[in-house]
């Protein structure tokens, strides 16, 4: 469903979600459970949903893996490529280790290879089960800043932008005046959304020299471009 769909149909959760990159992903549970519902699927036992927000978390998803297996289907979301890019703004270190997308790739292939999520996918691997791999988006390593103008309630992510009265370079950002064209919530009036193309990302005119140094040559989701739109669906089955 789009974001327009989701509001209409689950008002209550929407309305109690901040306008922020995490706060709505708290019903993403609820949401999988309905959308079975809808589809007409029904399992034997209720499906189970796990959320990995650290090592911890990790650990206690391989240790009780086996009593997941019971259940006819197990969604586990992995929050930590996430959390890499969006520290690698905050620690240089980050930079230093991963300057460029190889290394980026290498640096989260080679945490996935000593993190127990290696494991819990080789005890699946001993298992009957189907696992499904895939993102809800990619990332793309921004390096060029744009200059957006906007009221104080507008929204912080640095790739899209929702508010009144927003003002952006065209050339570097698509200007949405009416949402529901793009399937979006409209909510008031005078709402816009801008979504900055290719590399590009916003930054405010105060302190603008400051938050456009801190933002360059950072990974970030939510744009327009084919590394954060075109996602994949990796199907694995036991040999």
């Amino acid at each position: 469903m789009y974001p327009l769909d989701i509001e209409r149909r689950y008002p209550e959760l929407w309305a109690q979600g901040e306008d922020d990159d995490y706060s709505r992903n708290r019903y993403e549970d609820k949401l999988i459970y309905d959308q079975l519902r809808v589809l007409g699927l029904k399992l034997r036992s209720e499906p189970k949903y796990v959320k990995v927000l650290n090592t911890e978390d990790a650990r206690n998803l391989e240790k009780n893996l086996s009593n997941y297996l019971s259940s006819p289907m197990l969604s586990i979301v992995l929050n930590f490529v996430d959390i890499l890019a969006h520290s690698r703004s905050d620690l240089p270190i980050l930079k230093e280790i991963a300057p460029n997308e190889p290394s980026y790739r290498s640096l989260t292939r080679s945490w996935f290879e000593h993190s127990p999520v290696y494991s819990v996918f080789k005890k699946l691997a001993e298992q009957d089960v189907t696992v499904i791999v895939t993102s809800d988006h990619g990332s793309v390593r921004s390096l060029r800043g744009t200059k957006i103008i906007g009221d104080r309630e507008a929204s912080t992510n640095l790739r899209y932008k929702f508010g009144r009265n927003l003002k952006v370079e065209q050339k570097h950002a698509v200007f949405v005046k009416n949402p529901k064209d793009y399937k979006l919530p409209q909510r008031n009036f005078n709402l816009n959304y801008v979504i900055a193309k290719e590399d590009y990302y916003f930054v405010y005119p105060t302190n603008y020299h400051k938050y456009l140094a801190y933002y360059r040559d950072s990974f970030q989701h939510g744009g327009i471009s084919l590394e954060e739109m075109i996602l994949p669906v990796v199907t694995l089955q036991p040999k």
